[in-house]
């Protein structure tokens, strides 16, 4: 069951904005110049800082915004007070891309702007996570324009190979090969070369690319070539799920994106009882 938290209003909003919240926010905000004053007049204007307060009381399990917000608005706040996942060194995405017959998962698609070989990593995790949370199972390709070991180099597959090394010792459980090409990972019969993963190489079902603009113009390209769905972009590394929509969402993408947090809450309710305090989180978003 699903309950849902709309239709909020100035007169709602004020009536709810209680002082606990605005103690709250004074407080997990001190440091940053936040008052009483200030606090009340940001909760009273500006309803996604309502709704992750919300979250952080424990009154919601996750939140889904932009729709009328840029990336930046929505997830600004959960960075700030909700913050990473224990495990978790940043906030990343994924995005869903729904063929007619396979589903792709793709990161990161819209928060890191030039990822580090060991955020890349973690991205490479924290997307293999979001893939089997929705019964999809994780096979990572660490995309690059160069497959294996080669003697072809470059900053861009230098750190691709950087990342997978790092990405294979820090989680091992994860099935993870790289840097391959595109084609390499995804097309059934790609020749496994003796050092490769066998269970990714031409079967791989996350594709994680080596910067936001691979990642972003890749996953627009297949959309508009296959005209299939892509659901997205998932956000992920947070304690709570917050989702970002874009400002030209479909109601089909508003209801996807939901059941998708909902899902994600479950997930994190589950691994999070025990969890020690959760870490900073690294960056800002970069953008749609």
């Amino acid at each position: 069951l699903i309950s849902l938290v709309r239709g909020l209003n100035a007169n709602s909003v004020r009536k709810h904005a209680r002082t606990l919240q605005v103690k709250l926010l004074t407080k997990l905000r001190a440091k940053s110049g936040m008052t009483e004053a200030k606090a009340r007049e940001l909760l009273l204007g500006d309803y996604i800082w309502y709704g992750t307060l919300m979250m952080q009381l424990g009154e919601a399990d996750g939140m889904v915004s932009g729709a009328c917000h840029t990336t930046a608005d929505t997830m600004r706040p959960a960075m700030q007070i909700i913050k990473t996942a224990p495990g978790m060194g940043l906030v990343s995405s994924v995005l869903f891309m729904l063929l007619p017959d396979r589903v792709y998962v793709f990161g990161d698609c819209a928060i890191n702007v030039d990822p580090t070989p060991e955020q890349l990593a973690d991205i490479a995790a924290a997307s293999a996570q979001s893939a089997a949370a929705l019964g999809i199972q994780p096979r990572v390709a660490m995309i690059s324009y160069a497959s294996g070991n080669t003697d072809t180099s470059g900053p861009t597959l230098d750190k691709v190979r950087k990342a997978t090394a790092m990405a294979k010792e820090k989680y091992p459980h994860v099935q993870l090969e790289g840097p391959l090409q595109f084609d390499a990972a995804v097309q059934s019969g790609s020749v496994v070369k003796k050092d490769q993963d066998i269970s990714v190489v031409g079967r791989a079902t996350v594709c994680i690319f080596p910067d936001l603009n691979t990642g972003n113009t890749t996953y627009k390209a297949v959309q508009q070539a296959t005209k299939c769905i892509a659901v997205g972009p998932i956000m992920q590394g947070l304690r709570r799920p917050v989702n970002d929509l874009s400002r030209g969402c479909l109601v089909e993408d508003i209801v996807n994106t939901v059941l998708i947090t909902a899902i994600q809450a479950q997930s994190s309710s589950q691994e999070g009882a025990k969890a020690p305090a959760a870490a900073p989180a690294a960056g800002e978003p970069a953008g749609k």
